[in-house]
């Protein structure tokens, strides 16, 4: 599970490529879009009418590939230009492929963890400041992409980690909504009340995309704020594994595997686990495959030091080698207005990069609050070129913290060695 859309663990839809077609209407060309507080109307004058802009996705699934062909009708209609979108069935792969032939897509998603990388391969114009309100967008999602003081693509969406509350197995073990867990003191607390009779405290996957916001909450990173220097073998992400490694030995956290389930939300959903922590993309799914099951999501507890949680996001990246720039971001300009973000988050569940579409989306969605003010205390993932091997060796060591085969400081210094070889390969 990585990135806003691969993390939704929702399949990929493999679709071919669908054409949007929508004709001009006799417009005599695109609208110049006014600055707004509200993200603008999209449309910055920028495109010429006539071109065909190729655009590749990493859907979710049919709603999510909807809602992109409808987006693309409509660009389309106002601008006298053609959106052809693609579902990927594999997008890094296909991504690669296209940039490595001279091909690539106009417009394609880019996941933050892979940002780094298409940078250093030159495969991103930088348009990150070419749209409305651009500023509008949360600083940390804004930070997740730029590179050496560039802004380089606009975020699409993004959600935080929360806690996910069985509520029927909280009120069953005596528990009240004043218990909801504040502390790490009070997580453990209520994991150990709630574990007994096949039901366990908390599940959470075992990737450093969820352990890694114990680590932030106990103060700890795996690489510096400005990303030089590798900070993982330290006493705070030490106290953080520890903290994990406890509640496995007392049997009120264990990873999806060990309950028979292959994530959070499914141990949630067939009552093995009592608590879960996972991002928004959860609520899809549990109203898809568990309509019955009632929850509660609030933020995670604080740690040593304070509260944190991470956060994962997508951006519209436009090619650097694309023919039709001015014409892709204008389209991402359509894409990045309030009223487009909410036409997303009501069709396929995510949530607004704009700031300025929070109110919007709590109203609306009261039950998700908690996502959205984690983006107030949210960390971004590890994302230089050669990381995605350094983590896979680290996760593959995070189920051994439940049963004690897995030493805490042998892994974070592993995780030093590693992270630090790779880091000096960029």
């Amino acid at each position: 599970m990585k990135s806003v859309r691969a993390r939704r663990i929702a399949g990929v839809a493999g679709a071919a490529a669908v054409l949007v077609t929508a004709a001009a209407c006799g417009s005599s060309g695109p609208s110049k879009a006014s600055g707004s507080s509200s993200g603008g109307t999209g449309g910055t004058g920028g495109a010429t009418s006539g071109v065909t802009l190729q655009v590749l996705i990493g859907s979710s699934g049919d709603a999510e590939t909807n809602a992109v062909v409808a987006a693309g009708n409509a660009w389309a209609a106002k601008t006298g230009n053609k959106v052809v979108v693609t579902p990927a069935k594999d997008l890094t792969q296909q991504l690669t492929q296209s940039l490595a032939g001279g091909t690539p897509p106009d417009i394609f998603y880019v996941d933050a963890s892979k940002f780094q990388s298409l940078v250093k391969g030159n495969a991103l114009a930088d348009v990150g400041e070419k749209i409305t309100d651009s500023a509008d967008m949360y600083p940390n999602l804004q930070k997740a992409f730029t590179a050496s003081g560039q802004y380089y693509c606009v975020p699409k969406d993004f959600s935080t980690l929360a806690l996910e509350i069985n509520t029927d197995l909280w009120t069953k073990a005596g528990l009240t909504d004043a218990d909801y867990p504040k502390t790490w003191d009070q997580l453990e607390t209520v994991a150990k009340k709630l574990t007994g009779n096949g039901v366990t405290g908390l599940v959470m996957s075992d990737t450093l995309d969820r352990i890694g916001a114990f680590m932030r909450q106990a103060g700890g990173s795996v690489v510096s704020a400005d990303g030089k220097t590798v900070t993982a073998d330290s006493p705070q992400n030490l106290q953080a594994l520890d903290y994990l490694q406890k509640l496995g030995k007392e049997g009120a956290l264990k990873f999806p595997k060990q309950v028979d389930t292959g994530w959070g939300g499914e141990a949630l959903g067939k009552g093995k686990a009592a608590m879960t922590i996972e991002g928004n993309w959860i609520v899809g799914s549990m109203q898809k495959d568990y309509p019955n099951v009632h929850y509660k999501v609030v933020p995670l507890p604080a740690g040593p030091a304070g509260n944190a949680t991470l956060s994962f996001t997508n951006c519209w990246g436009v090619a650097q080698k694309s023919a039709h720039q001015a014409a892709a971001v204008d389209f991402v300009d359509y894409l990045t207005t309030v009223d487009q973000q909410m036409s997303f988050a009501k069709a396929f569940g995510v949530m607004p990069s704009r700031q300025a579409a929070k109110t919007q989306f709590t109203t609306q969605f009261p039950d998700q609050a908690a996502f959205v003010t984690g983006a107030d205390n949210a960390f971004g993932p590890v994302g230089f070129p050669g990381f995605d091997a350094v983590q896979k060796d680290f996760d593959a060591k995070i189920q051994g913290l439940s049963d004690g085969s897995s030493d805490p400081k042998s892994m974070l210094s592993s995780l030093q060695k590693n992270a630090s070889d790779a880091l000096s390969n960029n």
